[in-house]
């Protein structure tokens, strides 16, 4: 199964790839269905009402996610790859006063946030955490549409028959036929020694057959622009970050710091570690603040892999920018074989799912970057996930920001700990990439899900008393 590296990376808004990003594009999804029915049938009365129920950790975290905003959002019709937040705020406000969205076809549709988006704790449904099941009724209450979709991580949903049928969000691009169709890290070094081409070769071969040569480089050349960029807004802001925990942004300051100690003899050898954190914390500070981030597999871990990159460009000896793209589209390869093979999802599997696939993603894509051999990229993907096996996601109060933001730098020292490991070896390593994957989807299958992004467990659960 293919994944490009368009499907693993996209732009969007925080603070949540599954609770925001997902549940905007099943609004949209669900308002295009709609749109395929009423063509075909008429409601009698040429008037709907929306209704939506969230179940899961999506009713469980959903506020601190902003989830019922999202839907909003999606049901206005827009969408995160491209949002106007400033546009759709004030059209937040025109409908909290009509009470109606855009018609449809000359169909009126009726719906109030605050009383048609129903947060449901008790009833979770079967197919995935995060369920979200949408009703259109007709002016009698009969129902005349439904339909449940799944937030599966970063930005993926489906629908349940497309879940029971065995397609949870294999992307746009899925069924393409390529050239290197790798389903595991076995089969990747298997075809990148046969073929003697690097995995990022392979990968640009599988964009090939899908888009021109000039399109990948703009399409990479953007996805770094909106990392870096985003790096640049969070190493500027200051202030509290929304939600109610009053936590402060720290980049900015942390950043001045380590900037007045450059041509010192006062840093410390470990201050390289200072920086990826101050890089990853800069753009979770703005994924919490609801700013453009880039799903890098999800927002929650969109840190890592841009302070892997910047720390690449800025720090490391013989830093080529022209070899960004080979970093994205090795760290793509590596995040599809994890997304297709375990789960990158914090809800599914805890954060091991989340941060863990970022740093083994972000090694990766170092180690190629720097000459690693395919075998030394598998081997610091490996190291890098098999280190945050068991990580639960329990964010505070719902909010993407304790331990989240802290989290990410962390995972970013880890990501560049991995490389420089496997680099220092030949590739061989007793643990095959395969089996760690492997072992993180079975650690996330038994994990509570106290401890998978409901917020029911953890540190969650056992913070300071104010």
């Amino acid at each position: 199964m293919f994944l490009s590296v368009f499907d693993i990376f996209k732009v969007g808004i925080g603070p949540s790839s599954s609770h925001t990003m997902g549940p905007m594009a099943a609004a949209g999804a669900f308002l295009a269905l709609l749109a395929k029915r009423a063509a075909r049938d008429p409601p009698p009365d040429s008037w709907l009402r929306i209704h939506v129920s969230l179940h899961g950790s999506l009713a469980l975290t959903g506020r601190g996610h902003a989830t019922d905003r999202a839907i909003v959002f999606g049901l206005l019709g827009h969408r995160a790859g491209d949002i106007d937040i400033d546009k759709a705020e004030a059209d937040v406000a025109v409908l909290r006063q009509s009470r109606r969205l855009p018609s449809l076809g000359g169909i009126t549709l009726a719906f109030d946030p605050h009383h048609h988006i129903f947060f449901d704790y008790d009833s979770p449904l079967p197919g995935h955490p995060n369920g979200m099941d949408f009703h259109a009724t007709d002016t009698e209450g009969v129902g005349y549409l439904s339909q449940i979709y799944y937030s599966i991580g970063g930005g993926f949903i489906v629908t349940a028959e497309e879940l029971a049928g065995g397609q949870a969000g294999v992307g746009d691009d899925a069924g393409t036929q390529v050239p290197f169709p790798f389903e595991n890290a076995a089969s990747m070094l298997r075809m990148a020694e046969e073929s003697d081409y690097s995995i990022a070769r392979m990968m640009l071969a599988n964009e090939r057959t899908l888009r021109s040569d000039a399109e990948v480089d703009a399409g990479l050349a953007a996805l770094w622009h909106a990392m870096s960029t985003c790096i640049d807004r969070g190493l500027a802001c200051q202030g509290e970050l929304p939600g109610g925990l009053r936590v402060k942004r720290r980049a900015g300051k942390l950043y001045e710091q380590l900037r007045g100690e450059q041509g010192s003899n006062t840093a410390q050898p470990h201050v390289y570690s200072d920086w990826l954190t101050v890089y990853a914390m800069a753009v979770n500070e703005e994924n919490a603040g609801g700013g453009r981030v880039v799903t890098a597999p999800t927002n929650g871990a969109a840190g890592v892999i841009p302070a892997v990159l910047r720390y690449y460009l800025d720090h490391c000896v013989g830093a080529d920018e022209g070899r960004v793209g080979e970093f994205l589209l090795t760290a793509a390869a590596i995040g599809g074989l994890i997304k297709s093979n375990a789960s990158i999802s914090g809800a599914d599997a805890g954060c091991q799912a989340e941060v863990g696939s970022a740093a083994a993603m972000a090694a990766a894509g170092l180690s190629a970057v720097l000459d690693g051999t395919p075998a030394q990229v598998e081997n610091a993907a490996e190291i890098a996930l098999e280190h945050h096996l068991g990580m639960t996601c329990d964010p505070v109060g719902g909010l993407v920001q304790v331990p989240c933001i802290e989290r990410n730098g962390i995972g970013a020292t880890k990501a560049v700990a991995a490389a420089s490991l496997a680099l220092r070896g030949d590739g061989t390593h007793f643990m095959p990439l395969d089996n760690c994957i492997e072992a993180m989807r079975e650690t996330g299958r038994e994990m509570s899900t106290k401890f998978k992004e409901t917020s029911l467990g953890g540190l969650a659960v056992n913070m300071p008393e104010c």
